[in-house]
């Protein structure tokens, strides 16, 4: 306790990841072997005087980088294999299914597009103003491209509430923190996207799990968080959630915003995916305008380096704390990528753009759904990736890992889960492998790990 002690004191950063950063150490030099026994989390607490909730988050984050095993009645033990050697395989995977971006289409092609793109604006600007400072939230012919392209899920909306920002995730940096105070609760789903779980965790939130069914969040389920909890905002994806895939229908929407508003709460509608279905439901923010934060990056339907984001605030009041808020935190994006962007709507160059690309997801979730079987699968047709049910005899964890030394790399359901236990699952990004052939190839893979049949307690991965 005491060497811990000194060593805590040394490290700078949130206290609960200084201690997990110890117990790697402890555990990489040997001073806590495979299969140790750790003191129970009151006793360490005591030992450490810290609270009890910063041991219970440091625990939790150890087992979540497999460094812990846990279970009820017999207390922590240090992981086998996370000595020298490593649970984890550190080498480069063959194949990387972690990331869900785009697939690169053959046609158009993306490499012609900004060649043709950047010249064209270099020809209709002076170069000196297109990299030079320029406005917070972007400029008028941007925001007017940002409420063109928006239009099959939001209808028209003023261009004074459209605003753009460098991605989508400085876009809900700026709602969250002008909404909420270190302290405040915000709401998600029980499995959602690992961006918003560490802006909560960076701005000091309490973030609560809302049970989920086929069709996402449930209104009941929600209405109890909201009821218990006093929050004020609720964070969602209605359209191909990541991860579950779960889109919610007409009906549901209605529900969710009946729900909110009957907690006079606000809505964060995180919304990347929404334009990939052929015939898009519309957004929340259509449905409910007043009570709706719309974020919508092109990352997932365009491409990530891009780095643009349209943020569609409520009304132009809540646009101008938002305007504010981003002028804080980013300042500003980057002219000649939201320039290009632009350009691409305008001309209908992104949209080509965005055909090819649903056409390959839906090439890809085809080839995933003939290879691991539909009833392995929760899927969206034009969706960027599935959710793999795991057959008993494996964890998420373990499974990743066993993969990993196949030359792939997967997602732990873990990294989503914000309510209870992780599942036995695990997520695929299809955009990411080169071609279909190299999708086919490590789908080909993981269907086989599937039928390993590893023995209970499988730890022996190194």
């Amino acid at each position: 306790m005491v060497v811990w002690g000194q060593r805590l004191a040394e490290r700078g950063g949130p206290l609960y990841l200084a201690i997990v950063e110890v117990l790697e150490q402890s555990i990489r030099t040997g001073e806590l072997r495979e299969g140790a026994r750790l003191p129970p989390q009151r006793a360490l607490a005591r030992g450490l005087a810290v609270d009890l909730t910063t041991i219970t988050r440091a625990f939790t984050e150890a087992k979540r980088r497999g460094l812990l095993d846990a279970s009820v009645g017999r207390g922590s033990f240090v992981r086998s294999g996370t000595g020298a050697s490593r649970w984890r395989d550190d080498r480069q995977a063959v194949i990387d299914l972690t990331m869900n971006l785009p697939p690169v289409p053959v046609q158009p092609s993306l490499q012609r597009m900004l060649q043709d793109g950047v010249a064209r604006l270099l020809r209709r600007q002076d170069v000196s103003v297109l990299m030079s400072y320029r406005l917070t939230v972007g400029a008028l012919e941007e925001r007017q491209a940002g409420v063109q392209w928006l239009r099959p899920l939001l209808g028209h909306r003023p261009v004074d509430e459209m605003l753009v920002t460098p991605g989508a995730q400085s876009a809900m940096v700026a709602v969250v923190s002008s909404m909420l105070q270190a302290g405040d609760a915000l709401v998600a789903e029980q499995f959602t996207y690992p961006g918003i779980r560490a802006l909560a965790a960076q701005l000091g939130l309490v973030l609560s799990g809302v049970g989920m069914d086929a069709e996402g969040m449930r209104p009941d389920m929600l209405d109890r968080v909201l009821r218990e909890s006093g929050a004020r905002l609720v964070y969602c994806t209605p359209n191909i959630q990541n991860p579950t895939t779960a889109t919610m229908s007409l009906q549901r929407r209605h529900d969710i915003i009946e729900v909110a508003a009957r907690h006079k709460a606000m809505i964060l509608e995180d919304d990347p995916y929404g334009l990939l279905p052929h015939d898009p439901l519309p957004a929340l923010a259509r449905l409910a305008p007043p009570r709706v934060f719309h974020v919508a990056t092109v990352s997932k339907t365009l491409s990530p380096g891009l780095r643009t984001a349209f943020l569609v605030a409520p009304g132009p009041d809540q646009a101008q704390r938002l305007t504010a808020a981003l002028r804080a935190t980013s300042l500003m994006g980057a002219g000649l990528l939201t320039g290009l962007t632009a350009d691409w709507i305008r001309s209908g160059q992104a949209g080509a753009l965005l055909s090819a690309i649903r056409s390959e997801l839906v090439a890809r979730q085809e080839i995933a759904r003939s290879i691991l079987g539909e009833n392995s699968c929760c899927a969206h047709p034009a969706g960027p990736h599935v959710w793999l049910r795991l057959p008993p005899h494996w964890s998420s964890t373990d499974f990743v890992t066993y993969v990993r030394r196949q030359g792939l790399a997967l997602v732990p359901s873990d990294v989503f889960t914000v309510a209870g236990d992780a599942p036995g699952r695990a997520r695929i990004a299809l955009g990411t492998a080169a071609d279909q052939g190299a999708l086919t190839e490590a789908l080909t893979a993981v269907a086989a790990a599937l039928g390993h049949k590893r023995a209970q307690g499988y730890h022996n991965v190194v």
